[in-house]
C-alpha cells in the first residue's frame, strides 16, 4: 500500500519511529480489530487505535449511553445520552479519523454470531465486564486462532493480559489464568471504578494492540500486567499454561 500525501501528514509522528515507519503504518491501515465492548475499555483503546490509522474497526456493544457512563466512557457525549453505544461510537471516531472503517455490531454477542464478526479480524480487543462473554470470546479465539488482548479495572487497579493459545498451543489461553469465575465478582456499578483508571488500561490494550499487528516491542503473551493507581505500582505476573484448562487443556 502506498501512502498518500494526507496520510503522511497524519501519522507523521508513528512514521518517524524507525520500528514503525511507512511499512508499518500501512500495515496499521490494512489490518482489522474487533473491540468488544464500547465502554470504559473500549473508549480509549477505540480512540486510539482509530487515531493510530487502524483501518478498520469492528465494535460491539447492545447497550445504549446512560449519564452513569460519561465519567469513565469517553466516546460519548451528554448529547447523545440514550443513543447506542456503538453509533454514539461511530460518531466520535469518524470525527478524529474519518477515513476508518467503523463497523457497528448491536447485538450482543453469542455463540452463534461470534463466528462471522470474528472472520477477517486481525486482532481482538475485549472490554466485557462478565466471565460468561470473556469465556465465549477466548473460545471463539482459540478456534479461529486469533490472539486476543483482555483487560479488567475495579476501583483503582486494572490488568490486562494478551493470549496467544490460538496461535501457539504452548501459550496459555484465558481461562488458564480464570479456570472457573470467582464466587464473588464486583462490578463497577456496586463497587466503583476511577475513570482515570480505566482509560489508563484501555489505552494500554490499544498501545498493545499495536505492537502486536506490527510484531514490534514486548508483549504480553503469558504475563499480566497488573495496575496500581492509588498506590502508583504496576506489577508483571507470569501467566502459565494450565494443563488441565477446561478450554485449551490436554482433556479439553
Amino acid at each position: 500500500m502506498t501512502l498518500l500525501a494526507d496520510q503522511i501528514e497524519r501519522y507523521s509522528r508513528q512514521i518517524i519511529l524507525k520500528d514503525i515507519g511507512g511499512v508499518g503504518q500501512a500495515k496499521l491501515l490494512d489490518s482489522t480489530v474487533f473491540i468488544l465492548g464500547a465502554g470504559g475499555l473500549g473508549s480509549p483503546a477505540a480512540f486510539y487505535l482509530a487515531a493510530a490509522g487502524v483501518g478498520r474497526l469492528v465494535i460491539a456493544d447492545s447497550d445504549q449511553v446512560e449519564l452513569s457512563n460519561l465519567q469513565r466512557q469517553i466516546l460519548h457525549t451528554t448529547q447523545r445520552v440514550g443513543e447506542s453505544k456503538v453509533l454514539s461510537a461511530k460518531k466520535a471516531l469518524q470525527e478524529i479519523n474519518p477515513e476508518v472503517n467503523i463497523v457497528t455490531i448491536s447485538e450482543r454477542i453469542t455463540q452463534e454470531n461470534i463466528t462471522p464478526i470474528l472472520d477477517g479480524c486481525d486482532l481482538v480487543l475485549d472490554g466485557s465486564d462478565n466471565f460468561s462473554t470473556r469465556y465465549l470470546l477466548n473460545k471463539a479465539c482459540l478456534s479461529q486462532k486469533k490472539i486476543l488482548v483482555s483487560a479488567a479495572v475495579l476501583g483503582f487497579e486494572g490488568q490486562i493480559a494478551t493470549f496467544a493459545h490460538g496461535v501457539d498451543d504452548k501459550a496459555p489461553c484465558y481461562r488458564c489464568l480464570f479456570p472457573k469465575p470467582p464466587e464473588y465478582a464486583p462490578t463497577c456499578s456496586s463497587a466503583g471504578v476511577l475513570g482515570a483508571v480505566v482509560g489508563t488500561v484501555g489505552t494500554l490494550q490499544a498501545a498493545e494492540g499495536i505492537k502486536l499487528l506490527l510484531g514490534i516491542g514486548q508483549n504480553l503473551v503469558g504475563s499480566m500486567l497488573l495496575i496500581n493507581i492509588f498506590d502508583n505500582i504496576f506489577h508483571n505476573i507470569n501467566v502459565p499454561k494450565l494443563q488441565n484448562c477446561p478450554t485449551c487443556g490436554d482433556n479439553s
